[in-house]
């Protein structure tokens, strides 16, 4: 299993990209950047800017918004920590291609691959659960599915992080 799976979840702009890349950073100098997310609008493409600022160059950064679980795979050997920024996009991207069920299934596959990873592994992931129930059936079964799969990392993670306005509220530590 990955050396240390840290799971940080919470409401957009909470700081759980921030507080993650530097988590990430005290974990050694050979950092992995696993963006997830698709720059389709002008308002995505100033974010994802925003972040590659923030990191500057000390990162390696691949952009992958369906194939997380063949990346992961394909750097064992070659990092020290790997960050995945963020599971609900990844999600989000998935549920638009494929069924539900397969979507489920691929987020079985990535926790099993974590058993396969030698480096450390920070998952960042939005918590959707506190708003009101959406008006319509996609966005309830992609409400449901990230809560589901939350729920998962969070079980196979030996810390939890709530990020509440930039604050990092330890929801579970256990040692690796």
């Amino acid at each position: 299993m990955a050396t240390n799976i840290v799971f940080i979840t919470g409401a957009a702009r909470s700081g759980k990209s921030r507080y993650a890349e530097q988590q990430a950073r005290e974990l050694g100098p050979r950092r992995l950047y696993i963006a997830t997310a698709e720059a389709n609008d002008q308002e995505m493409r100033q974010r994802i800017e925003e972040h590659k600022r923030r990191r500057g160059n000390d990162w390696i950064t691949i952009e992958e918004p369906l194939a997380l679980t063949e990346t992961l795979l394909g750097q064992r050997t070659q990092t020290d920590c790997a960050l995945v920024d963020c599971l609900t996009l990844w999600l989000s991207n998935l549920l638009l291609v494929y069924q539900a069920n397969y979507v489920q299934e691929r987020v079985e596959q990535f926790l099993e691959t974590t058993r396969q990873l030698d480096f450390d592994l920070i998952l960042v992931s939005n918590e959707l659960g506190w708003g009101i129930v959406p008006d319509n059936a996609l966005a309830r079964q992609f409400r449901d599915l990230s809560g589901w799969a939350n729920q998962r990392m969070a079980a196979v993670a030996s810390e939890v992080v709530l990020m509440v306005s930039g604050i990092p509220l330890i929801v579970k530590k256990t040692a690796p």
